[in-house]
C-alpha cells in the first residue's frame, strides 16, 4: 500500500536524505549529501520549504518529491524535484509522486512545471512523458584532465585577472551586477537578488575551497569566474577534481578571448589546490556558444542531463 504524506520539517530531513542519496547512488558524479549541507542549503534566500512530499510503501520510505516554487520568481514556473529508492521502483510510487507534485504546483498558482533527469535514466524519462512533459533543454557535464590543458588558444593577452575580495562589499556588488548582466539571455534566467549573490559567494556548503576572479580590461571588470573543490566528493570517489562553477563575460566583450583567459586562470587555480582534473556544467544551447570555448581548452562531454516541461 502506498501512502503520500507531507514532509515534516525538523523530523523528516534524514528520511529525505536517505531517499535522495539512494536515488543518485549510481551516478559517478554524485556523492552522498550530509544533513549539515542539506540544512544549510535550505537557508538560501530563494528556498521555499513548502511542497515537499514523502511516499511510503508498506510503511517504508520509497520516494520523495518537491513541488518547488522559487520565492523570487514571478513567471509562474514551478519545478519538480523527484527521487525514488531504486529497489522500490515500478510499484506505482513514481506515478503518485508525480501526480501529487503537479497538483501541488497548480494549486499554488504555477502555470508551468519543469523536471530534470539524467539522460541515462530511461525510467524517469518515461515517467515524465507519461504525464505529458516534453523535453525543452539539454545540459552537459564536461570534464578534463588538467595535464591536457591547452595554452595559446586565443586568450586575450591584454586581460588581467584579479581576485574578488569577499570581505569587500563593493566587489560583491560588482560581481552581482556582472553576473546578472552576463546571464540575461540564458535559459530560465531571472535576476538574482544581492542577498542571493552574497549567500552564494559566502555560504556554499559543498564547495568549501572556492575563489572568484574578475577579468579586467582597460581598467574595467568585464567578466568573472568562480572555482571550488568539493572535498567530500573527492574523498568518497578517491579522486582529485575541482569545479568551474560559474563563468560569464559581458556581451560587448565576448569572442575577444576574455572567456578563454578566465577559463585558463580558473584551471590554474584548481591545479594550485592540488587537483588533477576539472568539471563544469553547460547548457548545450547556450547563446554564447560556451561549449566551444570549453572544448577548446580541453573539456569533453561526460554525461547529459535533460529538462522536461509541461503546461499546467
Amino acid at each position: 500500500m502506498i501512502h503520500i504524506r507531507r514532509f515534516v520539517k525538523g523530523t523528516d530531513e534524514p528520511v529525505w536524505l536517505d531517499v535522495l542519496n539512494a536515488h543518485h547512488r549510481d551516478d559517478e558524479y554524485w556523492r552522498a549529501i550530509t544533513l549539515e549541507e542539506f540544512l544549510v542549503d535550505q537557508e538560501r534566500p530563494s528556498f521555499d520549504v513548502e511542497g515537499r512530499f514523502i511516499a511510503e510503501l508498506d510503511g517504508r520510505p520509497a520516494g520523495t518529491v518537491h513541488a518547488y516554487v522559487d520565492r523570487f520568481r514571478t513567471d509562474g514556473q514551478g519545478y519538480i524535484r523527484f527521487g525514488a529508492v531504486p529497489e522500490l521502483r515500478g510499484r506505482g510510487v513514481e506515478q503518485l509522486l508525480m501526480k501529487t507534485a503537479l497538483e501541488e504546483l497548480k494549486a499554488r498558482g504555477m502555470t508551468t512545471a519543469q523536471a530534470w533527469s539524467e539522460a541515462s535514466r530511461e525510467d524517469d524519462i518515461r515517467l515524465f512523458e507519461e504525464f505529458g512533459l516534453e523535453r525543452v533543454r539539454v545540459f552537459s557535464l564536461m570534464g578534463m584532465e588538467l595535464a591536457d590543458m591547452r595554452q595559446d588558444v586565443g586568450e586575450n593577452k591584454e586581460v588581467t585577472i584579479r581576485p574578488v575580495r569577499l570581505d569587500d562589499e563593493e566587489d560583491i556588488q560588482l560581481f552581482h551586477r556582472l553576473d546578472n548582466e552576463a546571464f540575461r539571455e540564458h535559459f530560465n534566467y531571472r535576476p538574482n537578488t544581492l542577498e542571493e549573490t552574497r549567500y552564494y559567494m559566502l555560504n556554499n556548503p559543498v564547495l568549501r575551497q572556492r575563489g572568484f576572479f574578475f577579468a579586467v580590461l582597460n581598467g574595467e571588470a568585464v567578466g568573472y569566474v568562480g572555482v571550488g573543490v568539493d572535498e567530500e566528493y573527492n574523498l568518497q570517489r578517491s579522486t582529485r577534481i575541482g569545479e568551474v562553477n560559474v563563468i560569464g563575460v559581458l556581451k560587448p566583450y565576448r569572442s575577444a578571448g576574455v572567456g578563454t583567459s578566465l577559463m585558463l586562470h580558473a584551471l590554474e587555480e584548481i591545479r594550485k589546490k592540488g587537483m588533477t582534473g576539472a568539471i563544469l556544467g553547460v547548457d548545450d544551447y547556450n547563446p554564447t556558444r560556451a561549449m566551444g570555448l570549453y572544448e577548446k581548452v580541453g573539456f569533453r562531454i561526460k554525461k547529459k542531463d535533460l529538462i522536461y516541461q509541461t503546461s499546467l
